[in-house]
């Protein structure tokens, strides 16, 4: 007589926990930044345009434009450099969305999904990281504009500034992070973004006074974000004055954050 033995189904790690508590993906969430920061480092070249653009893009507008525009470089400087800072990084946080697009092509999150830890991490963690990012962006130009002669007087309101376009940039982030999930190549994130950031940030208040644009397009920069953006920087580092665009631009952070985070995370989930 035969004994029938019955087998129960292999358990791999990644079914062992399908619900991963808050502490814990809080961790894998900065386990998982740490890992996006250890692969900057071991690839430098990510850093070029992070380390270079400061400098060309404040050289180049400040003695090619200042003298016309302010009437000298030094004059020019109050308004140049805050809107360096917000060009730069505004563009910067484009990365997010074409780095989650080759992770995803490269097969990394497949690796990450047989794992026993939070789905959600390692695009949180990558979002984090990009901070770093923009704080670097943001202290070169910051540094390149005091070499040549920028002076801020705002006190404390320099670090809010710095601090107001980091968390913006964080936030269009997640507009970038939805493009990469949905995008079929990393090229294809690169193109889109910058069809929508150049516009954004030369139809503004960026560069040039909004009072010389033609009558059709200064309404568009006026109520341009970027223009709310930069303006608040400008009288935060400039003058320590807390504006009426602050107050716009922390709104429309937290409108973007409200909208494209839920829809980028349930595109990656769904992805994952």
């Amino acid at each position: 007589m035969s004994a029938i033995i019955e087998t129960e189904p292999a358990v791999f790690p990644a079914e062992l926990r399908r619900h991963v508590g808050l502490r814990e993906t809080l961790s894998q969430t900065l386990t998982m930044a740490y890992r996006a920061l250890i692969r900057l480092r071991r690839t430098p070249e990510q850093w070029a345009d992070v380390l270079i653009m400061p400098f060309i893009f404040t050289f180049m507008f400040a003695y090619l434009f200042g003298g016309a525009i302010a009437g000298g470089v030094e004059a020019y400087l109050p308004m140049l450099i805050p809107a360096i800072i917000v060009q730069g990084v505004v563009q910067a946080s484009a990365v997010t969305g074409t780095q989650l697009r080759e992770d995803m092509d490269t097969g990394v999150f497949d690796r990450f999904r047989s794992l026993p830890m939070a789905r959600i991490a390692p695009l949180a963690g990558a979002l984090l990281t990009d901070t770093i990012r923009y704080a670097v962006i943001t202290g070169l130009t910051m540094l390149v504009g005091m070499l040549i002669g920028w002076r801020p007087g705002g006190g404390w309101g320099i670090l809010v500034a710095c601090l107001l376009v980091i968390i913006t940039s964080w936030s269009v982030s997640w507009i970038w992070a939805l493009l990469g999930v949905k995008a079929r190549t990393a090229g294809t994130v690169q193109g889109i973004a910058m069809l929508i950031i150049m516009p954004l940030t030369f139809f503004s208040n960026a560069f040039v006074p909004t009072s010389t644009l033609p009558d059709w397009l200064r309404p568009v920069a006026e109520w341009n974000p970027v223009s709310h953006l930069i303006t608040a920087f400008r009288e935060l580092a400039n003058d320590g004055v807390w504006g009426v665009d602050v107050w716009w631009t922390l709104l429309g952070a937290a409108v973007i954050v409200a909208i494209f985070a839920p829809l980028a995370v349930r595109a990656y989930m769904r992805k994952a």
